[in-house]
């Protein structure tokens, strides 16, 4: 008799760890986004994918944001989410601009969006790296060019985060909630 109960304690461990794992592997294919198409066309009308970005788009000039358009948003977008960085920042990954809850139907953004917590289609800007509200340029120190990138993520719902967000409150919010995605990049 104790040696069936060993064999069934066994059985149970062992069936257990495999529903666990797979519950678990899910989980980690949903957060990661491992299953999301990349689908989504970006474009600026200033630059293409690895050209040099106009320094009307940097602090060296205007410092205004590009205007930029997409295309792909596929069906049951609830909003769409903006995000520029810069992965060659010395130490981390630099955010240079963060803008939230855009509307499902919007494909473009005009040259210079307002650099207002809320914009009149109730967009929302996050807080970027340079610790401001809005778009800020590409701004690093002589030496090797960085890359920029210019991510659209179609989302399934409205993040309806505060304006002034951070990043990493952005990074949790989109976690399982990402339909599509897609990225322009330019060098400065």
């Amino acid at each position: 008799m104790n040696l069936k109960l060993l064999i069934t304690i066994f059985l149970l461990v062992i069936i257990s760890g495999c529903i666990g794992k797979e519950k678990k592997d899910e989980k980690i294919d949903n957060i990661e986004g491992t299953n999301i198409m990349q689908n989504i066309s970006i474009s600026a009308e200033a630059f293409k994918y690895g050209d040099t970005i106009p320094d009307k788009y940097t602090c060296m000039g205007k410092d205004i944001s590009p205007e930029l358009s997409w295309t792909g948003i596929p069906e049951g977008t609830n909003s769409i989410l903006l995000i520029m960085d810069d992965p060659d920042a010395p130490g981390a990954t630099f955010v240079h601009w963060i803008l939230f809850d855009i509307p499902a139907t919007t494909q473009k953004l005009p040259v210079e969006v307002q650099k207002s917590k809320t914009l009149n289609d109730f967009s929302r800007h996050g807080i970027n790296d340079f610790g401001s509200i809005g778009y800020g340029g590409p701004c690093h120190p002589p030496g090797k060019p960085h890359r920029y990138y210019f991510r659209i993520y179609a989302l399934d719902k409205m993040l309806e985060l505060l304006p002034g967000t951070s990043m990493s409150q952005v990074d949790l919010a989109i976690k399982g909630h990402i339909l599509a995605k897609g990225e322009l990049m330019g060098m400065k």
